[in-house]
């Protein structure tokens, strides 16, 4: 494989699997004193997974990766099958934690086990989904991917930033593209480790 694709690959999951664990942590803390806060916060992280994981990430490999392997290992294909019908639905599923998370906001803790329910329904699913790819689909693509497959992945995710790798891997906000500085900022500043510093949290 690839050592660029296979580094991206594996960082972006790494970054994505951050920001689960503090969503976790998150939906364990509950919002204490500091609704405005806690709300802010998870309405940010769910943002981020919309807008990064889902729209960039699974574009490439929805559109590159999957079909190649599907191709040439026909024994795959199930498994590519699931994959693909799940990065589908993957921005409706967001969209609706998103939707929960404003009713418990604005409707109170009536519509509160909907919302947290929901998101430990999602977490465990992304876990699960994410090792499908790294144990069963790259090694696949290893067997049977060309030195030109991997130079078109190799392109193709070179040309995705993930704001929250550069975070995680020390450089700061400061380097980031400016459409994201301030989403980044705060999330680094107010969510729980591993993706921030914890002021949601004291």
């Amino acid at each position: 494989m690839s050592t660029l694709t296979r580094q991206v690959i594996r960082d972006e999951h790494a970054s994505l699997a951050a920001m689960l664990q503090s969503l976790a942590m998150m939906l364990r803390m509950g919002p204490r004193e500091d609704r405005q806060v806690y709300f802010e916060v998870v309405r940010a992280m769910l943002f981020y997974i919309d807008e990064i994981p889902e729209k960039q990430h699974h574009s490439i490999e929805s559109g590159l990766l999957f079909p190649r392997v599907a191709e040439r290992l026909p024994e795959m294909r199930e498994v590519i099958g699931r994959l693909d019908r799940e990065h589908a639905r993957g921005e409706e599923t967001v969209r609706r934690l998103q939707h929960e998370l404003l009713a418990w906001e604005l409707l109170g803790e009536t519509r509160r086990d909907a919302f947290e329910a929901s998101l430990a329904t999602y977490l465990r699913f992304y876990e699960e989904h994410m090792r499908l790819e790294e144990e069963q689909v790259l090694p696949a693509a290893e067997r049977c991917f060309s030195a030109a497959d991997w130079q078109e992945l190799d392109a193709a995710f070179a040309r995705n930033h993930d704001p929250l790798g550069r975070l995680l891997a020390g450089a700061g906000v400061s380097g980031l593209d400016p459409l994201y500085q301030a989403l980044f900022s705060r999330i680094a500043r107010l969510a729980p480790p591993p993706v921030g510093l914890g002021e949601a949290s004291n």
